[in-house]
């Protein structure tokens, strides 16, 4: 029969941590971040049940668990007790209840408010103090302040992405407030992306955003995707995507695409310096015919549609900055909203492609060598539309 779990007070815990008791906080380092009982040691629930020899070699020394509330602290105590350790406690009431006592803690790693703004993130063991800084130091570009644009960005400044770049050139219109989420009935007539930045600072004032009210051209679209960690493609037209594709290859940066129309969508990462998936032009080596693939404004498009695929597309960008999880690379995501359904494609690249297609580099025989140059005019072959 399993031994009751023994509770103590904090002012208890504390007496005896004096005379030598080991106190280990297993909450999730990005909680710790936030300030420890003071002379604890810090290892997640999870890590401490997978090899508790690791950090608590003898089965029989004095040993007290704290999480936040409590809860964590005796589930660990249970699971530790299976494994033979014999004289452990639990901390009633946790951390908050060792700083309602007024016993020591170590100093917080971060100011109290972005330890309260980013905890739930902080909780993740995936994104954690570390991840979320790296959020706080990520650029990223998106093109097209929206319908794909709107909800990417929302979530990216709430998220903590410290530097986003805005590129549009247009201005806010009624028929935009259907579905891009960003703008308000009192921004008619505003450039998108003044309105946008207005809405992202109230959203999370910590980040910083560079608006940048211009169409992306041949002559600067290198120049000003160069330096971005990620960029989001929310744009419109074929002619954008492909220049904004063709940079991104020769920039060697992750490129989120989304593209909507009616009821459905697409999503995808192309990223071909760093994983085999190909680009945009191996999987439409050239636009297909106008009357094929009217814009929203011709065909019209269900307002949260633009609202699901952007999203994704933030999620992308977020798993990308964290390299966490896996991203759509090599992978194209469509979506049937009207059948709620998701398929997802196996994209392969084009060797021949004259974007991002491997050639033998003269100077190590084998390397691959992927040349392109934003706005180069290349046009490969076909013109299906076939994921290849």
């Amino acid at each position: 029969m399993q031994t009751p779990i023994d509770e103590l007070l904090p002012q208890e815990a504390h007496a005896r941590q004096q005379t030598g008791a080991i106190l280990i906080d297993v909450r999730e380092s990005g909680e710790r971040a936030a300030g420890m009982a003071e002379g604890a040691i810090g290892v997640s629930r999870a890590e401490l049940e997978a090899a508790p020899a690791q950090w608590l070699a003898d089965l029989h020394a004095p040993v007290m668990l704290i999480c936040a509330s409590g809860v964590r602290s005796r589930q660990c105590t249970e699971a530790l007790q299976r494994c033979g350790y014999t004289r452990l406690a639990s901390v009633r009431g946790g951390t908050q209840a060792w700083q309602a006592a007024q016993l020591p803690m170590s100093a917080a790693a971060a100011d109290p408010e972005f330890l309260e703004r980013y905890a739930r993130h902080l909780r993740l063991p995936e994104i954690g103090l570390e991840g979320q800084r790296a959020l706080g130091a990520a650029r990223v570009a998106l093109i097209g302040a929206g319908g794909l644009g709107s909800p990417a960005a929302l979530y990216l400044a709430a998220a903590g992405v410290g530097h986003i770049t805005l590129i549009d050139d247009d201005v806010v219109e009624r028929s935009n407030l259907q579905r891009q989420i960003l703008h308000r009935d009192a921004d008619i007539g505003v450039p998108k992306v003044d309105s946008a930045t207005r809405a992202l600072l109230a959203i999370n004032p910590r980040i910083a955003i560079s608006a940048r009210r211009t169409r992306l051209d041949t002559d600067h679209a290198n120049a000003m995707l160069r330096d971005h960690d990620v960029v989001v493609d929310g744009s419109d037209n074929f002619a954008t995507r492909y220049l904004v594709n063709d940079a991104c290859a020769a920039l060697q940066i992750p490129l989120v695409y989304g593209a909507v129309q009616s009821f459905d969508g697409q999503v995808a990462v192309f990223w071909p310096a760093r994983a085999r998936g190909g680009c945009y032009r191996c999987l439409f080596p050239l636009p297909p015919a106008a009357a094929l693939a009217p814009n929203c404004s011709q065909a019209g498009v269900l307002g949260v549609l633009p609202g699901v695929i952007g999203v994704l597309q933030a999620t992308e960008a977020i798993k990308l900055i964290l390299g966490i999880g896996e991203p759509l690379t090599g992978t194209l995501l469509e979506l049937d909203l009207l059948g709620m359904r998701f398929n997802r494609i196996a994209l392969q690249p084009d060797p021949d492609c004259p974007c991002c297609g491997e050639r033998l580099s003269d100077a190590d025989g084998g390397q691959s060598d992927r040349r392109c140059e934003a706005g180069s005019g290349f046009i490969g072959r076909g013109t299906d539309g076939v994921a290849r």
